[in-house]
């Protein structure tokens, strides 16, 4: 298997199109960089990040920061990963204070999607913006494959809210989200699935607001994010580190005094969101929406 023909199979979706895709696409690049990468490189600042630096063969690209914590090796991941989908057809009747089967659930998706975002890094620079769509639109459908796996009925797509006044309608909006998820023709939970919550923030929060000030309803709204961060680069002095992404300000502003959301989930969870007030109470790893809250919201 070379680097290319990971990439290629990384930019055809129709590889994706069941979970078992996502996994066998994550046992091939795996199992590459076993013997064939240039480097890896620690991050200075989070030592627990790594950068995969590719050889000849991938122009000598460095990838999106890594979570050596949170991604498996091919041997972990090839057992693992089994597991995994045993896990999600299960879910309403695993043992929920099982922190193994929290781990895992969290940490094989993480693994999974980072495979196919580091793939992508391989791809020539002027390909950048394809990259981050593509790997976005992949992780919106891997999230909603899951969410089918354990046992719910999810889409995305337009939703047409109707705007009335004086108890006349006099127009739709349209509202295009990631995830709905709905009982007997009933919007039950609206979803937003992003990979970095960057640039994104606010919209999710004025959309909840908008949505259920023109609905004159309540509907959960949650967020799905992979991460929050991204690689500092200081060719300069050749050193590698990353930034956080996520902007507490913004997201404690507008819980306190706009609406909270219902819920949001990481899978690479920063310190912050577990210590810091507001953000602590808000803000949950990706495993605990499968496992306890996506039922509460149904």
């Amino acid at each position: 298997m070379s680097l290319k023909s990971i990439v290629n199979k990384a930019t055809d979706k129709s590889n994706f199109s069941n979970i078992q895709g996502f996994i066998n696409f994550c046992n091939e690049y795996l199992s590459y960089i076993v013997n064939n990468l240039q480097a890896i490189i620690i991050s200075q600042n989070e030592n627990h990040y790594r950068f995969y630096q590719y050889d000849r063969s991938g122009n000598f690209q460095i990838t999106r920061p890594i979570n050596s914590n949170l991604m498996y090796d091919f041997k972990s991941f090839k057992g693992n990963s089994k597991e995994y989908l045993k896990i999600l057809k299960n879910i309403k009747t695993i043992n929920k204070n099982d922190s193994t089967i929290r781990e895992l659930l969290n940490n094989t998706t993480y693994t999974i999607q980072q495979t196919i975002g580091a793939a992508l890094d391989a791809l020539p620079a002027g390909k950048s913006n394809t990259a981050r769509k593509l790997n976005g639109d992949l992780f919106e459908h891997f999230i909603r494959l899951i969410i089918r796996e354990i046992g719910l009925q999810c889409d995305t797509g337009v939703v047409q809210i109707p705007v009335m006044l004086n108890g006349e309608k006099l127009f739709n909006m349209s509202y295009q989200h990631d995830l709905l998820i709905k009982e007997k023709d009933e919007i039950k939970l609206i979803g937003s699935i992003k990979t970095s919550s960057k640039d994104r923030i606010d919209k999710i929060f004025i959309d909840k607001f908008l949505y259920n000030k023109l609905t004159e309803k309540q509907t959960p709204h949650i967020a799905i994010f992979l991460n929050d961060v991204q690689r500092k680069n200081t060719a300069k002095e050749n050193k590698y580190g990353i930034n956080a992404t996520f902007l507490p300000g913004h997201f404690k502003g507008y819980t306190v005094k706009l609406n909270p959301l219902d819920g949001v989930y990481y899978c690479d969870i920063r310190p912050n969101m577990l210590t810091e007030k507001i953000l602590k109470d808000h803000i949950k790893t990706f495993d605990n929406l499968l496992i306890t809250d996506i039922w509460k919201f149904i």
